[in-house]
């Protein structure tokens, strides 16, 4: 009795997933609860109920933020769940805005660099991990960000002159730590951040696993604007697509058993033990079966590009690591995707197989100069999870972004907060469709996702603006600095990233954003509940804005650089689009069911 009653009080103060149950004389201290209780997105700020509504398989509400001026830049956010593949809806989000600022400079205002912060995890075999990465994946961000603080932002004290060495301090600088050598551009040390951070959220969650009730794993991907630039990490098949005038230009590739074939027949070739006998890394056209033994077979090994023929033996009936093609191709007859975070407790369907060793948390980067390209203001940053894209391609994002767009111009002030919403509402209305039958079906007659999906996208030209805004102001504080000027009492005005609309050139009313105390201002857009150990600064609208000018060269090492080309309503908490073709931005509903 007590650990029903136990059980119920779980679930009221921490979320849907009940604690487990414990059978009467069993160990008590061997029961483990989730680390993070289940929860949409916190700039969604719903309530249990509204989850619980929200995960409504039969209608697959379109959901989208009551209060668009959480997201900066008024940047697009939509949802929708699955078609019942799974209880919840697994994608998970998180939008963090900081300041990079140094221990010895925390004391002077405008000493620090913003950066924002947006992230997508799509779960699968559970949702524990995608809550977890959403919950701390950006902590690690920023501490791995500090540690190369002095490659990425230069002491106030080295006044403008530090930008020509790109990233690299003299000997005369002092050293907090050893300095290499060769002169390296900022990019690759905030590369770097993110490549570890990655690293170290999916060992902390193979940790927790052990602790906490944490299922599954989760694709990554995280769009970072940082010292002028767009930096994207992604590990996984969910996707980020620069739109631009209509054409799509890709910020990240897909990462599945087919695109990565060659890695993983490799490790299995070089690692046989992995296979445990079940498995071979040879690869078959078509699958041999038990009549083909002592005749001649295609195949292709590791080191070959083409086909060559082979007697067929025993040992070819087994399992080839990586079955089919596209976006049926699995690893290990089991799973869909070849990076991403957790599923250390993986096993193949077929054998029993350890899956984890085949998996990798390796982030690709991509860099998009932001600073140095002419930007337009329908220019934005389109990211998904895989919901989206196995029904939406590219360019027929990059068609439906440009349409939405076009019905709110942007001399329109009124109905300028809306814009970048309708339009992630447009693309994932059209890849869930409609139901038709028991099935979900496109305005092509084209069957739509059954899938989970989550949509970002991101005006690219609030946040150039704010970044040249932020330098100009730099500049002027560096300048002060060096030559032991008293401060300015210019009086110019400074944005506040994360509650400046460039749009419309206004603050948002009082009650909509984060509470100011001081200097700082803790805010929290991420999923579930912040750890407060650590304050974020956030811009005070004052007299100067946080940060140093960096410019930066193009990607080195790992990164590539991508090349570039030549709100709804504040009531509005959830649409239930289910019949109609095109969205309505303003509802008076909550639930439109």
């Amino acid at each position: 009795m007590f650990n029903k009653v136990r059980s119920a009080l779980y679930n009221v103060v921490g979320g849907v997933e009940a604690l487990p149950s414990v059978a009467e004389g069993e160990d008590q201290s061997r029961v483990r609860v989730p680390k993070f209780p289940y929860a949409r997105p916190h700039f969604l700020l719903f309530q249990q109920d509204e989850v619980q509504v929200s995960a409504d398989h039969q209608i697959r509400p379109i959901i989208v933020p009551r209060d668009i001026s959480k997201l900066p830049w008024l940047s697009g956010y939509a949802e929708t769940v699955n078609a019942g593949k799974s209880e919840w809806n697994e994608d998970q989000a998180c939008v963090e805005q900081r300041i990079l600022t140094r221990a010895s400079e925390r004391h002077i205002q405008g000493a620090g660099m913003p950066y924002t912060y947006f992230a997508l995890f799509d779960g699968h075999a559970g949702y524990g991990a995608a809550v977890a990465a959403a919950n701390q994946l950006h902590q690690i961000v920023h501490k791995k960000l500090l540690e190369v603080i002095d490659h990425i932002l230069p002491p106030l004290e080295l006044g403008n002159t530090w930008f020509q060495g790109i990233g690299h301090m003299e000997s005369s600088t002092p050293k907090a730590f050893w300095f290499p050598e060769k002169a390296l551009p900022a990019d690759a040390f905030i590369t770097g951040a993110l490549e570890t951070a990655f690293n170290e959220m999916d060992a902390q969650i193979g940790e927790d696993k052990r602790k906490y009730v944490m299922k599954g794993g989760c694709t990554a991907i995280v769009a970072l604007f940082i010292a002028g630039k767009l930096y994207v990490a992604n590990a996984g098949d969910s996707r980020a697509v620069h739109c631009s005038q209509g054409k799509p230009h890709p910020m990240s590739n897909d990462f599945t058993p087919s695109t990565e074939r060659r890695r993983l027949q490799q490790l299995a070739a070089h690692k046989p033990e992995l296979l445990s006998n079940n498995f071979t890394h040879l690869e078959y056209n078509p699958r041999p079966s038990r009549a083909c033994v002592g005749r001649k077979i295609l195949y292709r090994d590791v080191y070959m590009t083409g086909w060559a023929y082979k007697i067929c033996t025993p040992d070819d009936l087994r399992t080839s690591v990586v079955n089919g093609e596209g976006k049926r191709s699995r690893l290990l007859a089991t799973i869909g995707v070849t990076r991403g975070l957790g599923d250390h407790e993986l096993r193949s369907i077929v054998h029993n197989t350890p899956i984890k060793p085949f998996l990798s948390s390796q982030a690709e980067i991509k860099v998009y100069n932001i600073e140095a390209q002419k930007v337009l203001d329908t220019d934005v940053l389109v990211m998904g999870t895989d919901g989206l894209w196995d029904v939406t391609s590219n360019e027929k994002t990059a068609e439906i972004v440009q349409n939405s767009l076009q019905n709110f111009p942007f001399g329109d002030k009124a109905n300028a907060k809306y814009r970048f919403t309708s339009a992630a509402q447009d693309l994932v209305m059209h890849s869930r469709g409609k139901p038709e039958g028991h099935n979900w079906q496109t305005s092509g007659g084209a069957p739509g996702t059954i899938d989970d999906i989550s949509v970002f996208v991101i005006p690219l030209a609030q946040y150039k603006r704010e970044w040249e805004e932020w330098k100009r102001v730099n500049e002027e504080l560096r300048e002060r600095k060096s030559a032991k000027l008293p401060p300015s009492n210019s009086g110019s005005q400074v944005m506040q990233p994360s509650l400046y609309s460039p749009t419309t050139g206004t603050q948002p009313p009082m009650g909509s954003g984060p509470i100011i105390s001081g200097e700082r201002i803790v805010t929290s857009h991420q999923n579930g509940v912040r750890s407060d150990d650590e304050p974020v600064e956030v811009l005070h609208h004052t007299d100067v804005l946080d940060a140093s000018e960096l410019p930066l060269s193009e990607i080195s090492l790992d990164a590539e650089e991508a090349v570039a080309p030549e709100d709804l309503p504040d009531n509005t908490a959830v649409n239930a689009i289910t019949n109609r073709e095109t969205v309505e931005p303003v509802s008076t509903n909550d639930c439109e069911r």
